[in-house]
């Protein structure tokens, strides 16, 4: 039976379903006086079934249920009770109408299961048929829609503009210029960042009106609820020409639903938490991960080796606000936000930045600095070019400060400065030879007193984004000798069959290697966009299987880029040598709400309305804060369930049946971290103590 079907299947029709097709299970629960003689049942049963994998899967659901866990991202206690409702629902205890079919029909695919166990997975020919069905953003016919895009939004900026009456800007009208002459100018403009960024959209009418009046009157409602929630709206007009407004050509939902705002993320606004509990700083004490960081918002810390600085300057503001952004709490707070006229830096920045390096060069592990925001290429250049000149002073400190300390005592040096952006996606623009020079003389100098790795850590949401315009952005950060990595945010529509795969398909071409790919943080206000993890495990074993490198290619490729010359040549030459369409550099994890990453984990029940119960364990691949020996497992509900992700594909104009492993996927491992994000071992022993940590070690 096609899954699609039973996708639509009422109570009554689940309950045949199982009677027909499950008889065994139908059977037990009928001839069983109490949900607990039918657990009894079911373990008996799945015992016989020679302990197989599917086998202790659903003996898992049986041992957890009735059991109470906290769950860590609500921070609540709550009873698994999934046998209990499958029970309950077999022998028609509760009424049809009060019953959502989602659990029940997860339920009935992991039975089903033990029968039929054997995932049938894509063919490589399969996998590259879905992929190319995805267009890039320099694909020919849709630099027509996009041209055509550009030249509506240019003639309604010249309007804005005329409009702007008694505003100081660089990017105004001089008086008595026709109207050809003002195109003229704004098509000039229009390579310079600052202008998209003057000229940025942040109302919902102004909106729509750039999108050539396509939005729908009930998106136009929430938006305007949107609006007197407080949510910021920042869109440049570069970033809307990305958008397919005619009803043929691309799709366009996988950076659409970046700028447009789902109900349930208006509905939560205002109450937004901070997922990630190390966020969530009392002076003076210890965050979740165990460590003491300076007072405020500059640093975030929850690993030993690694921080990052958050700094007061434009870099606290974006290129846009995505709707699953991972700091939409602090949007809410206002820490982050668009008034950029407002982030300057002031004239106390220098001090609290010479006082926030300190606890970089006097910490004993640190020796990876992610300067970040907000988006760390917002700040202007010469903000930009202090803070590195602060760093490289700081790393030279420490270097200088290690030549007293005897091997055994000496701190970590640092090895590692990244910087976080978007604005590759979302204002390639910005990258100018000004920046790109700075980041250049930066390498040279901190590379000579043993910095080893410089990395841009950026963020393609598709290749819809990777435009000629950001193809040339990428090649100019390159030609500074700076590696480029890219992290996916798994979104729904990012998630679709092949689309990732695309992606790093495009970006290894250009020279990009990818780093993560992640599932949204589960909150409510992330349900519009929400992937379960099943399908990440999904995309990892069926798609990205075909990217994977043997330890002697890693190595190969590693030494490839070591130098920082021609990457994207030589990741070319590699990808056609070694016969692998993309590089399968990346992890899919999750940022747990407790402490780290990891996609370690087993299901181990299900909620009434199907949202799986997941128990992750950290990931062992790396290290952590010494608090990870005293923290219990992290229990997560997912936020969306299996089924409801499916029909949303559907909805999406997906065939849900081509997804009809998924249900398998009910247990994942961490995958190993590449070679190429490795720290470089040092030449000396370092102590293995830890400083700022506010945990007993012992």
């Amino acid at each position: 039976m096609k899954q699609k079907k039973i996708l639509a299947f009422t109570i009554p029709q689940l309950q045949q379903l199982y009677k027909h097709e499950l008889p065994e299970i139908y059977s037990f629960a009928l001839k069983s006086e109490t949900a607990a003689d039918f657990k009894d049942q079911l373990m008996k049963y799945f015992h016989s079934k020679n302990e197989s994998r599917e086998s202790k899967q659903l003996q898992l659901l049986i041992q957890y249920d009735g059991q109470n866990i906290y769950e860590l991202s609500t921070e609540k206690e709550m009873e698994i009770q999934t046998i209990d409702y499958l029970w309950q629902f077999l022998n028609r205890r509760i009424h049809s109408e009060q019953l959502p079919t989602d659990l029940f029909i997860d339920l009935y695919y992991q039975f089903k299961r033990l029968d039929h166990p054997e995932i049938i997975k894509p063919s490589k020919e399969r996998i590259k048929a879905r992929s190319e069905r995805w267009p890039t953003g320099w694909d020919e016919d849709l630099l027509q829609i996009r041209k055509a895009n550009k030249e509506r939004i240019i003639h309604l900026l010249v309007t804005k503009i005329e409009a702007r009456k008694g505003i100081k800007s660089r990017f105004q009208f001089p008086d008595n210029i026709s109207g050809e002459e003002k195109y003229r100018l704004i098509n000039e403009w229009w390579n310079d960042f600052r202008f998209h960024l003057a000229m940025a959209i942040k109302d919902p009418n102004e909106l729509n009106r750039f999108l050539g009046e396509s939005l729908s009157p009930v998106t136009m409602q929430l938006l305007g609820k949107a609006k007197k929630k407080g949510i910021p709206f920042f869109v440049t007009p570069y970033y809307l020409s990305l958008l397919n407004t005619t009803k043929k050509g691309y799709n366009d939902e996988a950076i659409r639903s970046y700028i447009l705002y789902s109900p349930e993320l208006v509905d939560t606004y205002g109450n937004i938490k901070a997922w990630e509990k190390e966020d969530t700083v009392e002076a003076g004490k210890p965050n979740a991960a165990g460590w003491l960081v300076p007072n405020g918002h500059n640093i975030h810390r929850r690993y030993p080796e690694v921080a990052i600085l958050i700094p007061d300057t434009m870099g606290r503001a974006c290129g846009g606000l995505c709707a699953s952004c991972q700091r939409m709490y602090d949007f809410q707070s206002e820490r982050l936000n668009f008034e950029l006229e407002t982030l300057a830096p002031k004239e106390t920045w220098d001090k609290k930045l010479r006082r926030l390096m300190n606890y970089f060069e006097e910490d004993k592990q640190l020796r990876d600095i992610l300067i970040t925001g907000g988006d760390a290429l917002m700040s202007q250049n010469k903000t930009l070019q202090n803070i590195l000149e602060a760093v490289y002073r700081m790393a030279q400190r420490k270097k200088k400060a290690n030549w007293d300390r005897p091997d055994g005592e000496k701190y970590a040096e640092l090895q590692r400065v990244r910087l976080g952006t978007r604005l590759l996606a979302y204002l390639p623009m910005r990258i100018g030879d000004e920046l790109v020079n700075i980041l250049r003389e930066f390498k040279e100098n901190a590379s000579a007193i043993g910095v080893k790795q410089f990395v841009i850590q950026t963020h393609f949401q598709s290749p819809l984004e990777v435009t000629p315009e950001a193809k040339e952005a990428i090649s100019k950060i390159l030609s500074a000798g700076w590696t480029i990595t890219n992290q996916l945010v798994y979104t729904v529509a990012a998630s679709r069959r092949g689309h990732t795969t695309r992606l790093r398909e495009v970006l290894n071409n250009l020279g990009v290697v990818c780093y993560y790919t992640f599932s949204v943080k589960g909150f409510k206000e992330n349900y519009a966009v929400f992937t379960p993890n099943s399908r990440s495990l999904q995309e990892q074993q069926e798609e990205k299987v075909f990217g994977r490198l043997t330890f002697a290619e890693q190595e190969e490729l590693v030494h490839l880029l070591e130098s920082g010359e021609n990457i994207a040549e030589r990741i070319q030459r590699f990808m056609k040598r070694h016969h692998v369409p993309f590089l399968a550099t990346d992890r899919n994890v999750l940022n747990l709400p407790g402490i780290g990453k990891s996609m370690t984990f087993a299901t181990i029940g299900m909620t009434i309305d199907g949202k799986r119960i997941l128990k992750f364990e950290h990931d062992k691949t790396r290290k952590h804060s010494p608090i990870i020996h005293n923290l219990a497992n992290v229990y997560i509900v997912e936020n969306k369930s299996i089924a409801a992700y499916l029909r949303q594909l559907d909805q999406l104009g997906e065939d849900s049946d081509d997804y009809n492993t998924i249900w398998s996927y009910t247990e994942g491992k961490t995958e190993p971290r590449f070679s190429i994000y490795e720290y470089p071992p040092f030449r000396y022993q370092t102590t293995p103590e830890f400083s700022n940590l506010g945990v007993d070690t012992n």
